[in-house]
């Protein structure tokens, strides 16, 4: 192991154990009687927000230097976790050097060993190491932020999603983009026959799932070829096929998960609300129960893919209003899709029965290819046979297909942030200013630098989420590499239409398309406000309360 390697790993425990003072502190500050108050919580959300994102870059850090640790890295790679790590260490230092008192901490030895290893780090960690970094990738001609370190079998299958990602899905993407098309029957075809929608569905329900693994590759190659048109289509049999997994009866798993991992039905997730937005537990939309059946009523936005799918997974309240999650069951409500239909931005469905079903769908600038929709209930009849398991388990169902449903989130990112990257990499390499390639300059190759070490984190650690899972573990490490992937998005393809300058801000390059895509990563699948407040922040400080 390096010199270098072994400071980095010895940073990185100091910057846990510093995590884990602020926790403490924090927690003590929002406890009532030995449980956490929700009032005192809110008071202190400024500083829970800022904790969520150092949570997330200390533990993208360790995946980083667990993964410069194998036999697979060589110099590159270990180079990209160190300087990864010394940054998020100094970004941790410097969030407690100027606040301490908002974190409620005092100048402790931990803390002070922190500023000094900070300290040690910023001398080591100059912007010049940064642009060497980046003149080492523009000299690469693969692998551009490091080996993935995949073993032989995931890495062929990363080739063949590769393949099909810039053979089929790359060349419709800006046509889909710009004219806000669907997604063709054709590439969903193919996607079915590659067995892309059966991955996180075992064998003996029609699928082919090996591992977590897979499915964050297969969504990271497709997205670099589109987001909306590519990654994001095997999002909603991913969510569904979890819930069922968990929840459905011997006799469900069996009917519907066949149909969903051969891609004879398409899926949507409805769950959000115009009202209740990333608040799950105040779902409305009602379910009364009837004969046979319960019968839907009220509303649900940003329903993506809702037009185009036979099967929706609804989130819908069983129990009185005041019962909260507890009150909510999932159903899989179906719907027939015309293809001789020619608006596809929206449907109407009318029941022999009276009830009826209406779509609209969204205007959105990016993550298009789908189509987000409102969808209105009125009187809609479901089989009760059509009720995932029980009644009242619905939030829960739902919470477990989020998990999976934000590690493959944050392998968008990774897909967009990998795209716009490469683009970049071209363009300045060709790209002349002031008689000279745009490439040659050092605040070019910092910034690229600082991209590759962002993507590496972020696929890194979602890599090992994925092994994670794979034990029945990581729904906060999950959430975690959701929040860090999604905002880095922004930043990496930002830098890369500045990178572009006029050309980036134009429709002539795809780079602004990358831009637009990655603005929605952080909104949905839980937004980053609420993902760091609620899913992290709080379960982080309420471990300290248990203890």
């Amino acid at each position: 192991m390096s010199h270098t390697l072994s400071v980095a790993l010895h940073a990185a425990a100091l910057q846990k154990e510093a995590l884990q003072q602020a926790g403490e502190s924090l927690a003590a500050r929002v406890q009532r009687d030995g449980q956490l108050d929700s009032r005192l919580f809110n008071c202190l959300q400024v500083p829970a927000m800022h904790l969520a994102r150092v949570l997330a870059e200390h533990a993208a850090a360790q995946a980083l230097l667990e993964y410069a640790s194998g036999k697979h890295a060589g110099d590159f790679e270990q180079k990209i976790a160190v300087l990864f790590t010394a940054q998020s260490v100094i970004n941790l230092a410097h969030q407690f050097r100027y606040g301490l008192e908002e974190f409620g901490l005092g100048s402790t030895k931990s803390i002070s060993a922190l500023f000094s290893c900070a300290d040690d780090l910023q001398h080591s960690t100059t912007s010049r190491v940064w642009s060497d970094l980046g003149s080492q990738i523009l000299q690469r001609d693969r692998d551009f932020s490091g080996a993935t370190g995949l073993d032989e079998v995931h890495a062929e299958l990363r080739s063949m999603f590769a393949k099909f990602s810039d053979s089929v899905i790359a060349p419709v993407a800006e046509e889909t983009h710009r004219k806000d098309r669907l997604v063709s029957d054709d590439i969903l075809h193919q996607l079915a026959d590659l067995g892309a929608f059966g991955i996180s569905i075992p064998a003996e329900y029609g699928g082919s799932f090996l591992d977590h693994l897979v499915m964050i590759i297969a969504t990271e190659e497709l997205s670099r070829g589109s987001l909306g048109a590519g990654g994001s289509v095997l999002t909603r049999p991913e969510i569904c096929a979890k819930a069922l997994l968990a929840g459905g009866t011997e006799a469900q798993k069996k009917y519907w998960l066949p149909l969903i991992a051969s891609g004879e039905r398409m899926v949507c997730v409805a769950v959000t609300e115009p009202n209740t937005g990333s608040d799950v537990a105040g779902v409305a939309l009602t379910a009364e129960k009837t004969l046979g059946g319960y019968i839907l009523n009220g509303e649900k936005t940003w329903a993506t893919f809702a037009g185009r799918a036979e099967i929706l997974c609804v989130l819908a309240r069983t129990g009185p209003q005041d019962s909260g999650h507890k009150g909510l069951s999932l159903f899989l409500v179906e719907k027939p899709y015309d293809r001789a239909e020619k608006n596809e931005y929206h449907f109407k469905h009318e029941q022999p029965e009276g009830g009826c079903i209406d779509g609209r769908a969204i205007p959105t600038i990016g993550y298009r290819g789908m189509h987000s929709f409102s969808v209105s209930f009125d009187n809609y009849f479901v089989p009760a046979e059509n009720l995932i398991g029980e009644e009242g388990r619905g939030f829960y169902l739902q919470m477990q297909g989020f998990a999976g449903g934000r590690i493959q989130t944050a392998a968008r990112a990774v897909g967009v942030m990998e795209a716009s990257f490469r683009a970049t990499l071209g363009y300045v390499k060709s790209r002349k200013l002031f008689g000279q390639h745009l490439a040659d300059f050092p605040l070019t190759q910092y910034k690229l630098a600082q991209m590759a070490a962002r993507i590496q984190a972020s696929r890194q650690l979602a890599y090992k989420v994925a092994a994670m899972m794979d034990l029945g573990q990581g729904t906060m490490e999950a959430s975690l590499v959701k929040l860090l992937a999604c905002r880095d998005s922004e930043w990496v393809t930002r830098e890369a239409m500045q990178l572009h300058g006029g050309m980036g801000y134009s429709e002539e390059y795809p780079v602004s398309r990358y831009f637009l895509d990655a603005r929605v990563l952080s909104i949905f699948e839980g937004a980053e406000e609420v993902l760091a407040l609620q899913v992290i922040a709080r379960p982080y400080l309420q471990q300290f309360l248990k203890n």
